[in-house]
């Protein structure tokens, strides 16, 4: 249950606004590096990231929906969903100028009793939706394991961007872990986080 005394954070639209231009902002240098949670002060304040992905191109996969309310969602053939969303007026989470402790915050305002000690570091596709997409942005990971036949096994991954107060959260969740590790490796290679231009 969500501690009542921490503000919500506003509903995202499924409009992201028009980007604009940050003046002494260079986006084409962020772009063109890795982005560490350490380095979330780079991104310049108000435009949020966006995500692109191809993961209907995956034999197996289909779109649910796309864009609503800022989500995206795939289910596959073998039982496994996928889910992409980016928010914004995340002010509420931020812990500013840290992406790490303020990604802690989303993880404690989906689920109080998550052990933050158990989020681990990962890395996605960071720039230009393209095969020559190389460079990675962190998030932080919880993972859980299907037990006894019961529930499913599933990865969560989330980053606050405290700049610009927006967050990008991802989920795959499968019957079992052999099908979760065909699925995030399918969702890795598909799914790319956009910097705002």
């Amino acid at each position: 249950m969500p501690d009542p005394t921490v503000p919500k954070p506003s509903p995202s639209g499924s409009m992201l606004a028009t980007p604009t231009i940050t003046p002494g902002h260079d986006a084409e240098a962020v772009a063109a590096k890795d982005l560490p949670l350490s380095a979330g002060g780079t991104l310049a304040p108000g435009d949020p990231v966006t995500v692109s992905s191809r993961l209907e191109e995956v034999p197996g996969w289909s779109a649910v929906h796309s864009g609503l309310q800022g989500e995206t969602r795939y289910k596959k053939t073998d039982g496994c969903l996928a889910a992409f969303r980016v928010s914004v007026n995340q002010g509420p989470l931020v812990v500013p100028g840290d992406d790490a402790a303020s990604t802690k915050e989303l993880f404690k305002y989906l689920d109080a009793t998550i052990p933050l000690g158990n989020l681990l570091p990962t890395k996605l596709r960071w720039g230009q939706d393209s095969e020559e997409s190389v460079h990675s942005v962190e998030f932080l990971t919880l993972r859980s394991t299907a037990s006894g036949g019961h529930g499913r096994s599933a990865e969560m991954m989330a980053r606050v961007f405290s700049s610009p107060a927006s967050s990008v959260f991802v989920s795959v969740a499968c019957p079992n872990e052999e099908t979760l590790g065909a699925a995030r490796a399918e969702v890795h290679a598909r799914l790319v986080v956009v910097p705002p231009a």
